[in-house]
Protein backbone atom coordinates (compact mmCIF):
# COMPACT_ATOMS: atom_id res chain seq x y z
CA UNK A 1 0.00 0.00 0.00
CA UNK A 2 1.27 3.45 -0.91
CA UNK A 3 1.84 5.53 2.25
CA UNK A 4 0.13 8.91 2.59
CA UNK A 5 3.26 10.36 4.26
CA UNK A 6 6.87 9.42 3.56
CA UNK A 7 10.02 11.03 4.97
CA UNK A 8 13.26 10.13 3.17
CA UNK A 9 16.50 11.04 4.99
CA UNK A 10 14.99 14.31 6.16
CA UNK A 11 17.11 16.70 8.18
CA UNK A 12 16.68 20.27 9.40
CA UNK A 13 19.75 22.38 10.20
CA UNK A 14 19.62 25.63 12.17
CA UNK A 15 22.28 28.17 13.05
CA UNK A 16 22.28 29.27 16.67
CA UNK A 17 22.47 32.80 17.94
CA UNK A 18 21.69 34.90 14.84
CA UNK A 19 19.17 35.26 12.06
CA UNK A 20 20.85 34.20 8.83
CA UNK A 21 24.51 33.25 8.75
CA UNK A 22 25.90 36.43 10.24
CA UNK A 23 28.14 37.77 7.42
CA UNK A 24 27.63 38.61 3.73
CA UNK A 25 30.68 36.56 2.68
CA UNK A 26 29.27 33.58 4.56
CA UNK A 27 25.92 33.92 2.77
CA UNK A 28 27.53 34.36 -0.66
CA UNK A 29 29.79 31.35 -0.20
CA UNK A 30 26.87 29.17 0.85
CA UNK A 31 24.71 30.39 -2.05
CA UNK A 32 27.53 29.88 -4.57
CA UNK A 33 28.22 26.30 -3.46
CA UNK A 34 24.60 25.16 -3.16
CA UNK A 35 22.84 27.14 -5.93
CA UNK A 36 25.48 27.70 -8.62
CA UNK A 37 27.84 24.74 -8.20
CA UNK A 38 24.99 22.42 -7.10
CA UNK A 39 27.05 20.87 -4.36
CA UNK A 40 26.11 19.80 -0.84
CA UNK A 41 25.86 22.55 1.75
CA UNK A 42 29.32 22.59 3.44
CA UNK A 43 27.77 23.47 6.79
CA UNK A 44 25.87 20.17 6.92
CA UNK A 45 29.14 18.48 7.83
CA UNK A 46 29.73 20.54 10.95
CA UNK A 47 26.17 20.43 12.32
CA UNK A 48 25.92 18.78 15.73
CA UNK A 49 23.29 16.62 17.38
CA UNK A 50 20.47 18.59 18.97
CA UNK A 51 21.07 18.20 22.71
CA UNK A 52 19.78 21.35 24.38
CA UNK A 53 21.28 20.44 27.78
CA UNK A 54 24.93 20.51 26.63
CA UNK A 55 27.24 23.16 25.17
CA UNK A 56 28.61 22.31 21.72
CA UNK A 57 31.56 23.46 19.65
CA UNK A 58 29.56 24.36 16.51
CA UNK A 59 26.96 27.07 15.87
CA UNK A 60 25.06 24.66 13.62
CA UNK A 61 22.58 22.23 15.14
CA UNK A 62 20.41 19.53 13.58
CA UNK A 63 16.89 19.93 14.96
CA UNK A 64 16.12 16.75 12.97
CA UNK A 65 18.51 14.33 11.32
CA UNK A 66 18.14 11.20 9.15
CA UNK A 67 14.37 10.94 9.58
CA UNK A 68 12.94 8.00 7.64
CA UNK A 69 9.26 7.42 8.26
CA UNK A 70 6.19 6.06 6.51
CA UNK A 71 2.60 6.63 7.64
CA UNK A 72 -0.24 4.66 6.09
CA UNK A 73 -3.78 5.84 5.44
CA UNK A 74 -5.88 5.66 8.62
CA UNK A 75 -2.88 5.51 10.96
CA UNK A 76 -3.03 7.54 14.17
CA UNK A 77 0.61 8.26 14.93
CA UNK A 78 1.67 9.55 18.33
CA UNK A 79 4.90 11.57 18.39
CA UNK A 80 6.49 11.74 21.82
CA UNK A 81 9.75 12.89 23.33
CA UNK A 82 11.14 15.43 25.76
CA UNK A 83 11.08 19.19 25.09
CA UNK A 84 13.51 20.09 22.30
CA UNK A 85 13.53 16.59 20.81
CA UNK A 86 12.27 17.86 17.41
CA UNK A 87 8.55 17.02 17.55
CA UNK A 88 7.23 20.44 16.53
CA UNK A 89 9.93 20.81 13.86
CA UNK A 90 8.79 17.52 12.32
CA UNK A 91 5.20 18.74 12.09
CA UNK A 92 6.26 22.13 10.70
CA UNK A 93 8.18 20.39 7.93
CA UNK A 94 5.17 18.23 7.15
CA UNK A 95 2.86 21.26 7.13
CA UNK A 96 5.29 23.21 4.89
CA UNK A 97 5.74 25.96 7.46
CA UNK A 98 9.45 25.50 6.84
CA UNK A 99 11.46 23.45 4.34
CA UNK A 100 13.82 20.55 5.11
CA UNK A 101 17.56 21.15 4.78
CA UNK A 102 18.13 17.62 3.49
CA UNK A 103 15.90 14.85 2.20
CA UNK A 104 12.39 14.84 0.79
CA UNK A 105 8.85 14.62 2.16
CA UNK A 106 6.03 13.07 0.11
CA UNK A 107 2.35 13.46 1.02
CA UNK A 108 -0.98 12.46 -0.53
CA UNK A 109 -4.05 14.49 0.33
CA UNK A 110 -4.99 17.72 2.03
CA UNK A 111 -3.24 18.54 5.32
CA UNK A 112 -4.94 20.45 8.15
CA UNK A 113 -2.52 21.68 10.81
CA UNK A 114 -3.19 22.94 14.30
CA UNK A 115 0.31 23.75 15.51
CA UNK A 116 -0.13 26.72 17.84
CA UNK A 117 -2.94 28.43 19.73
CA UNK A 118 -4.79 30.84 17.45
CA UNK A 119 -2.74 30.11 14.34
CA UNK A 120 -4.25 32.07 11.43
CA UNK A 121 -6.62 34.08 13.64
CA UNK A 122 -6.83 37.87 13.42
CA UNK A 123 -7.44 39.39 16.86
CA UNK A 124 -9.63 42.23 15.56
CA UNK A 125 -12.00 39.92 13.67
CA UNK A 126 -14.91 38.14 15.32
CA UNK A 127 -15.03 34.41 15.87
CA UNK A 128 -17.41 34.00 12.93
CA UNK A 129 -15.15 36.03 10.59
CA UNK A 130 -12.11 34.07 11.74
CA UNK A 131 -13.87 30.79 10.97
CA UNK A 132 -14.29 31.90 7.35
CA UNK A 133 -10.75 33.29 7.10
CA UNK A 134 -9.13 30.29 8.80
CA UNK A 135 -11.21 27.87 6.77
CA UNK A 136 -10.06 29.53 3.53
CA UNK A 137 -6.43 29.37 4.68
CA UNK A 138 -6.87 25.65 5.31
CA UNK A 139 -8.35 25.12 1.85
CA UNK A 140 -12.12 25.15 2.39
CA UNK A 141 -14.49 26.81 -0.07
CA UNK A 142 -16.99 29.39 1.18
CA UNK A 143 -19.96 27.14 0.44
CA UNK A 144 -18.28 24.36 2.48
CA UNK A 145 -17.89 26.71 5.43
CA UNK A 146 -21.51 27.89 5.08
CA UNK A 147 -22.64 24.28 5.19
CA UNK A 148 -20.60 23.41 8.29
CA UNK A 149 -20.75 26.73 10.16
CA UNK A 150 -23.38 25.71 12.71
CA UNK A 151 -21.60 22.42 13.35
CA UNK A 152 -18.25 24.19 13.85
CA UNK A 153 -19.72 26.75 16.25
CA UNK A 154 -21.57 24.07 18.22
CA UNK A 155 -18.44 21.91 18.49
CA UNK A 156 -16.35 24.85 19.71
CA UNK A 157 -18.80 25.70 22.49
CA UNK A 158 -18.27 29.43 21.86
CA UNK A 159 -21.68 30.28 20.38
CA UNK A 160 -22.36 33.16 22.79
CA UNK A 161 -19.10 34.91 21.81
CA UNK A 162 -19.04 34.01 18.12
CA UNK A 163 -19.62 37.65 17.05
CA UNK A 164 -17.07 39.03 19.53
CA UNK A 165 -13.48 39.86 18.43
CA UNK A 166 -11.22 36.95 19.32
CA UNK A 167 -8.75 39.26 21.10
CA UNK A 168 -11.22 39.03 23.98
CA UNK A 169 -11.15 35.21 23.95
CA UNK A 170 -9.22 33.19 26.48
CA UNK A 171 -6.46 30.89 25.16
CA UNK A 172 -8.77 27.93 25.79
CA UNK A 173 -11.54 29.46 23.68
CA UNK A 174 -9.03 30.18 20.89
CA UNK A 175 -8.00 26.51 20.90
CA UNK A 176 -11.62 25.39 20.85
CA UNK A 177 -12.42 27.53 17.82
CA UNK A 178 -9.19 26.71 15.97
CA UNK A 179 -9.56 22.96 16.52
CA UNK A 180 -13.23 23.06 15.53
CA UNK A 181 -12.32 24.58 12.14
CA UNK A 182 -9.44 22.16 11.52
CA UNK A 183 -11.47 19.10 12.59
CA UNK A 184 -14.34 19.94 10.23
CA UNK A 185 -12.08 20.53 7.25
CA UNK A 186 -12.30 16.80 6.50
CA UNK A 187 -8.60 16.62 5.60
CA UNK A 188 -6.85 13.44 4.55
CA UNK A 189 -4.15 14.28 7.13
CA UNK A 190 -4.77 16.06 10.45
CA UNK A 191 -1.73 17.38 12.34
CA UNK A 192 -2.19 18.37 15.99
CA UNK A 193 0.62 19.72 18.19
CA UNK A 194 0.03 19.80 21.96
CA UNK A 195 -2.71 22.42 21.73
CA UNK A 196 -5.22 20.25 23.59
CA UNK A 197 -3.25 20.86 26.79
CA UNK A 198 -4.82 24.34 26.90
CA UNK A 199 -8.44 23.24 26.66
CA UNK A 200 -10.48 22.07 29.62
CA UNK A 201 -11.23 18.42 30.39
CA UNK A 202 -14.59 18.47 28.62
CA UNK A 203 -13.11 19.86 25.41
CA UNK A 204 -10.12 17.49 25.49
CA UNK A 205 -12.48 14.54 25.70
CA UNK A 206 -14.57 15.92 22.85
CA UNK A 207 -11.49 16.64 20.71
CA UNK A 208 -10.03 13.17 21.22
CA UNK A 209 -13.41 11.66 20.33
CA UNK A 210 -13.48 13.73 17.15
CA UNK A 211 -9.98 12.61 16.17
CA UNK A 212 -10.99 8.99 16.78
CA UNK A 213 -14.01 9.49 14.51
CA UNK A 214 -11.82 11.11 11.85
CA UNK A 215 -9.28 8.26 11.92
CA UNK A 216 -11.44 5.19 12.47
CA UNK A 217 -14.76 6.21 10.99
CA UNK A 218 -13.50 8.16 7.97
CA UNK A 219 -10.08 6.50 7.46
CA UNK A 220 -8.17 9.76 7.84
CA UNK A 221 -4.58 9.97 9.05
CA UNK A 222 -3.77 11.79 12.30
CA UNK A 223 -0.38 12.88 13.66
CA UNK A 224 -0.64 13.82 17.32
CA UNK A 225 2.05 15.41 19.51
CA UNK A 226 1.38 15.54 23.24
CA UNK A 227 3.00 15.14 26.64
CA UNK A 228 -0.24 13.69 27.99
CA UNK A 229 0.43 9.96 27.84
CA UNK A 230 -3.17 9.05 28.65
CA UNK A 231 -4.39 10.95 25.57
CA UNK A 232 -1.66 9.41 23.41
CA UNK A 233 -2.44 5.91 24.66
CA UNK A 234 -6.20 6.20 24.14
CA UNK A 235 -5.97 7.75 20.67
CA UNK A 236 -2.90 6.35 18.91
CA UNK A 237 -2.11 2.90 17.55
CA UNK A 238 1.50 3.61 16.56
CA UNK A 239 4.14 5.83 18.06
CA UNK A 240 7.57 7.24 17.38
CA UNK A 241 9.95 8.36 20.09
CA UNK A 242 12.22 11.28 19.25
CA UNK A 243 15.46 11.98 21.08
CA UNK A 244 17.84 14.82 20.17
CA UNK A 245 16.34 15.08 16.69
CA UNK A 246 16.59 11.35 15.87
CA UNK A 247 13.91 8.64 15.84
CA UNK A 248 14.92 6.26 18.62
CA UNK A 249 11.83 4.01 18.40
CA UNK A 250 9.10 3.38 15.83
CA UNK A 251 6.40 0.85 16.62
CA UNK A 252 3.57 -0.02 19.00
CA UNK A 253 2.36 2.97 21.00
CA UNK A 254 2.43 1.13 24.33
CA UNK A 255 6.08 0.20 23.86
CA UNK A 256 6.91 3.77 22.80
CA UNK A 257 5.25 5.22 25.91
CA UNK A 258 6.96 2.71 28.21
CA UNK A 259 10.36 3.53 26.70
CA UNK A 260 9.72 7.27 27.04
CA UNK A 261 8.55 7.04 30.64
CA UNK A 262 11.36 4.67 31.64
CA UNK A 263 13.95 6.96 30.04
CA UNK A 264 12.50 10.13 31.58
CA UNK A 265 12.06 8.46 34.96
CA UNK A 266 15.57 7.03 35.02
CA UNK A 267 17.25 10.31 34.03
CA UNK A 268 15.41 12.22 36.73
CA UNK A 269 16.44 9.93 39.56
CA UNK A 270 18.62 11.08 42.40
CA UNK A 271 22.08 9.53 42.27
CA UNK A 272 23.16 7.54 45.26
CA UNK A 273 24.68 9.41 48.19
CA UNK A 274 23.82 12.82 46.75
CA UNK A 275 21.45 14.30 49.29
CA UNK A 276 22.09 17.88 48.17
CA UNK A 277 19.71 17.35 45.22
CA UNK A 278 17.16 15.25 47.09
CA UNK A 279 13.83 16.56 48.36
CA UNK A 280 13.83 16.22 52.12
CA UNK A 281 11.92 17.38 55.17
CA UNK A 282 13.50 17.86 58.59
CA UNK A 283 11.60 18.76 61.71
CA UNK A 284 12.69 22.04 63.27
CA UNK A 285 14.41 20.20 66.10
CA UNK A 286 15.14 16.91 64.44
CA UNK A 287 16.70 14.23 66.59
CA UNK A 288 18.36 12.26 63.77
CA UNK A 289 19.27 12.75 60.14
CA UNK A 290 20.32 10.63 57.18
CA UNK A 291 23.90 11.11 55.97
CA UNK A 292 24.04 8.71 53.01
CA UNK A 293 22.32 5.85 51.16
CA UNK A 294 24.18 3.20 49.17
CA UNK A 295 22.95 0.06 47.47
CA UNK A 296 25.09 -2.95 48.25
CA UNK A 297 24.71 -4.00 44.61
CA UNK A 298 26.47 -1.26 42.66
CA UNK A 299 24.74 -1.74 39.28
CA UNK A 300 21.31 -1.29 40.95
CA UNK A 301 19.73 -4.00 38.76
CA UNK A 302 17.72 -6.72 40.51
CA UNK A 303 15.44 -9.65 39.83
CA UNK A 304 11.94 -9.34 41.21
CA UNK A 305 12.54 -11.93 43.95
CA UNK A 306 16.04 -10.70 44.82
CA UNK A 307 16.62 -9.02 48.17
CA UNK A 308 17.52 -5.33 47.92
CA UNK A 309 20.15 -4.34 50.48
CA UNK A 310 20.80 -0.68 51.29
CA UNK A 311 23.46 0.70 53.63
CA UNK A 312 22.10 3.76 55.43
CA UNK A 313 24.29 6.08 57.48
CA UNK A 314 22.51 7.96 60.28
CA UNK A 315 23.66 10.74 62.64
CA UNK A 316 21.95 11.20 66.04
CA UNK A 317 21.47 14.68 67.51
CA UNK A 318 20.10 13.36 70.78
CA UNK A 319 19.42 10.04 72.45
CA UNK A 320 16.63 8.06 70.75
CA UNK A 321 15.24 4.69 71.76
CA UNK A 322 13.10 2.31 69.70
CA UNK A 323 14.00 4.06 66.47
CA UNK A 324 12.69 2.72 63.16
CA UNK A 325 13.35 3.26 59.45
CA UNK A 326 10.41 3.34 57.06
CA UNK A 327 10.31 3.44 53.26
CA UNK A 328 7.99 4.11 50.34
CA UNK A 329 8.68 2.57 46.93
CA UNK A 330 7.53 4.59 43.91
CA UNK A 331 7.21 3.55 40.27
CA UNK A 332 7.33 5.81 37.21
CA UNK A 333 4.78 8.58 37.30
CA UNK A 334 5.53 9.06 41.01
CA UNK A 335 3.08 6.25 41.82
CA UNK A 336 3.47 4.94 45.38
CA UNK A 337 3.61 1.16 45.09
CA UNK A 338 3.92 0.30 48.77
CA UNK A 339 4.93 1.45 52.25
CA UNK A 340 7.03 -0.59 54.67
CA UNK A 341 8.13 -0.14 58.27
CA UNK A 342 11.07 -2.05 59.73
CA UNK A 343 10.05 -4.49 62.44
CA UNK A 344 13.41 -4.18 64.19
CA UNK A 345 14.13 -1.15 66.34
CA UNK A 346 17.48 0.27 67.46
CA UNK A 347 18.83 2.96 69.75
CA UNK A 348 20.82 6.05 68.82
CA UNK A 349 22.89 8.24 71.11
CA UNK A 350 23.79 11.89 70.74
CA UNK A 351 26.72 12.47 68.38
CA UNK A 352 26.77 8.84 67.24
CA UNK A 353 26.95 7.82 63.58
CA UNK A 354 25.57 4.38 62.72
CA UNK A 355 25.53 2.47 59.46
CA UNK A 356 22.42 0.33 59.15
CA UNK A 357 21.93 -2.50 56.68
CA UNK A 358 18.34 -2.21 55.52
CA UNK A 359 16.95 -5.11 53.47
CA UNK A 360 13.81 -5.36 51.35
CA UNK A 361 13.14 -9.10 51.37
CA UNK A 362 11.88 -10.65 48.13
CA UNK A 363 9.96 -7.53 47.03
CA UNK A 364 8.07 -9.09 44.08
CA UNK A 365 8.08 -6.01 41.85
CA UNK A 366 7.43 -6.17 38.12
CA UNK A 367 9.94 -4.98 35.51
CA UNK A 368 10.74 -1.26 35.56
CA UNK A 369 12.46 1.61 37.36
CA UNK A 370 11.71 2.45 40.99
CA UNK A 371 12.79 4.87 43.70
CA UNK A 372 12.77 4.47 47.48
CA UNK A 373 11.98 7.28 49.90
CA UNK A 374 13.06 6.91 53.53
CA UNK A 375 12.04 8.30 56.89
CA UNK A 376 13.53 7.80 60.34
CA UNK A 377 11.70 8.17 63.64
CA UNK A 378 10.01 6.38 66.49
CA UNK A 379 6.68 5.89 64.76
CA UNK A 380 5.54 3.99 61.66
CA UNK A 381 5.37 5.36 58.12
CA UNK A 382 1.80 6.45 58.84
CA UNK A 383 2.61 8.55 61.93
CA UNK A 384 4.56 11.43 60.43
CA UNK A 385 4.65 13.42 63.68
CA UNK A 386 7.36 11.03 64.93
CA UNK A 387 9.54 11.29 61.82
CA UNK A 388 12.78 13.24 62.28
CA UNK A 389 14.11 13.16 58.70
CA UNK A 390 12.43 12.24 55.41
CA UNK A 391 14.26 11.94 52.08
CA UNK A 392 12.24 11.52 48.87
CA UNK A 393 13.70 9.32 46.12
CA UNK A 394 16.94 8.68 47.97
CA UNK A 395 17.79 5.49 46.06
CA UNK A 396 16.90 4.30 42.56
CA UNK A 397 17.00 0.78 41.15
CA UNK A 398 15.77 -1.29 38.22
CA UNK A 399 13.93 -4.63 38.12
CA UNK A 400 14.85 -6.45 34.90
CA UNK A 401 13.73 -10.02 35.66
CA UNK A 402 10.13 -10.23 36.83
CA UNK A 403 9.31 -13.21 39.00
CA UNK A 404 5.74 -14.34 39.54
CA UNK A 405 4.83 -16.29 42.63
CA UNK A 406 1.30 -17.54 43.03
CA UNK A 407 1.45 -16.65 46.72
CA UNK A 408 2.14 -13.01 45.88
CA UNK A 409 -0.66 -10.53 45.48
CA UNK A 410 -0.53 -8.09 42.54
CA UNK A 411 -2.64 -4.97 42.18
CA UNK A 412 -3.92 -3.38 38.97
CA UNK A 413 -3.02 0.24 38.14
CA UNK A 414 -3.99 1.88 34.84
CA UNK A 415 -3.87 -1.41 32.93
CA UNK A 416 -0.35 -2.05 34.22
CA UNK A 417 0.53 -4.53 36.95
CA UNK A 418 2.68 -3.26 39.77
CA UNK A 419 3.86 -5.60 42.50
CA UNK A 420 2.51 -5.01 45.97
CA UNK A 421 5.05 -5.94 48.63
CA UNK A 422 3.73 -8.28 51.29
CA UNK A 423 7.15 -9.49 52.42
CA UNK A 424 9.07 -8.08 55.38
CA UNK A 425 11.98 -5.74 55.76
CA UNK A 426 14.90 -6.21 58.09
CA UNK A 427 17.55 -3.92 59.47
CA UNK A 428 20.71 -4.39 61.49
CA UNK A 429 23.56 -2.19 62.65
CA UNK A 430 26.79 -3.11 60.86
CA UNK A 431 29.00 -0.17 61.89
CA UNK A 432 28.94 2.56 64.47
CA UNK A 433 31.16 5.43 65.49
CA UNK A 434 30.71 6.36 69.16
CA UNK A 435 33.06 9.34 69.07
CA UNK A 436 31.30 12.58 69.84
CA UNK A 437 30.76 14.88 66.87
CA UNK A 438 29.81 18.54 66.74
CA UNK A 439 26.02 18.56 66.57
CA UNK A 440 23.79 21.35 65.31
CA UNK A 441 20.22 20.95 66.44
CA UNK A 442 18.99 23.60 63.99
Amino acid sequence: MQPVIRFENVGKLYRLGTVGTGTLSHDLRRWWITSVMRREDPYLKIGETNDRSTKGSSDYVYALRDINLEVQEGDVLGIIGKNGAGKSTLLKLLSRVTAPTTGKIYTRGRIASLLEVGTGFHPELTGRENIYMNGCILGMKRHEIDKKLDEIVDFSGCERYIDTPVKRYSSGMMVRLGFAVAAHLDPEILVVDEVLAVGDAEFQKKAIGKMQDVSKGQGRTVLFVSHNMDSIRSLCSRGILLGNGIITFNGDITEAIDLYLDSSFHKSLITQNNLEKAIRWKNHKYSAEFLSFNLQKKDAIFASNENIVIHIKVLAHEDIHECRICNTIRAKGDIAVCNCTSEDTFSLYKGEIKTIEYTLINPGLVKGFYTISFSIGTGSIFTGEYNYDIVKDAISFYIDKPYYNENKYYVQWDSKVFGHILSKTSSKIIEQNTEQTIVNNG
